[in-house]
């Protein structure tokens, strides 16, 4: 039986049951293991500088920047490198990514931050990595182990159930916009995974970001000349931290890093992100953390070794 080898490092063959099969070397897997964690650290400040970027920008005016200033940076990228246009066959997999994590999670959870906290937002992330786990069976026919599947719905029930208490269990219209995001960005994680196995994962987010300019570009114009801006130290410095950090770098590392070790295992690192997101809503944005952060944390943690020890 032969898999898919991750486009980033070669493999090695090995001999089971009379059969080749190609496997990752340890090298590769750890490498991809801390790419995937860095994307998740990037991911996990999304949400506080969202909020920070709020204070200065309107919603709309906000993403559609974040989208234009993410593009001119990934545009310089591929034009110094002289990358090649992608083939006319991925075309539709960059749509989906452009979608799903340039368009619409960035907007949905923008829109829901105007009136939800942090802390409440990030229940989407909560979920997102199982999710992501049901697209990829879906989308890339990856068939993980009962014990995977047991540990990921025990991590996202942990994450849930924390964020959701947190919040006082009320559903808004912010709760509608957090969970269209949900799926929007689990389509485009998957797709970007799988697209991310045939080219270099920063050519896809940057080829996404930069193929989006046609829209992002007159929309920020449109929105900027309606939505007022008052230009703050926060402000700027969510905006930025957004654009560079969550919308192009974050997404580099996190797409090599499913390329290296798979869709599924990838997305379970993400169980760790909410936490995070709740630590920095503390630092960066003076929110309350009730004392069931510690143990929701070593709940998820668990649940994190044992997807990545459990076999697909």
């Amino acid at each position: 039986m032969r898999t898919k080898n991750s486009a980033t490092a070669p493999s090695s063959i090995a001999v089971t049951d009379g059969k080749a099969m190609r496997v990752a070397p340890a090298g590769a897997t750890v490498g991809g293991t801390v790419q995937a964690a860095l994307g998740v650290a990037a991911f996990s400040l999304t949400f506080p500088a969202t909020a920070w970027g709020l204070e200065s920008f309107g919603p709309w005016s906000l993403v559609a920047v974040r989208s234009l200033l993410a593009a001119l940076i990934a545009g310089v990228c591929l034009l110094a490198l002289r990358v090649p246009l992608p083939a006319r066959r991925h075309w539709a997999g960059l749509a989906v990514v452009a979608a799903g994590v340039v368009l619409g999670f960035p907007l949905l959870t923008t829109l829901a931050l105007q009136t939800s906290t942090t802390a409440h937002a990030a229940v989407v992330v909560g979920l997102l990595p199982l999710t992501t786990a049901l697209f990829s069976a879906l989308r890339v026919g990856t068939r993980p182990s009962r014990t995977f599947w047991t540990a990921a719905l025990a991590g996202a029930a942990a994450v849930v159930a924390f964020t959701v208490q947190q919040s006082g269990g009320a559903l808004t219209t912010a709760d509608l916009y957090l969970f269209a995001a949900l799926l929007v960005c689990a389509a485009g994680y998957t797709e970007g995974g799988r697209l991310a196995r045939v080219m270099p994962g920063w050519q896809v987010i940057g080829w996404t970001l930069v193929l989006c300019l046609p829209l992002t570009a007159p929309v920020a114009a449109v929105a900027l000349s309606y939505e007022p801006v008052h230009l703050a130290w926060h402000g700027v410095t969510g905006l930025l931290w957004v654009a560079a950090g969550s919308q192009f770098l974050g997404m580099v590392v996190w797409y090599r890093g499913m390329a290296a070790i798979g869709i599924p295992k990838a997305s379970q690192l993400q169980l760790a992100q909410p936490l995070f997101t709740l630590v920095w809503s503390v630092l960066l944005l003076g929110e309350h953390l009730t004392v069931a952060a510690p143990l929701t944390a070593a709940a998820v943690l668990v649940c994190i070794a044992v997807t990545q020890r459990a076999r697909g």
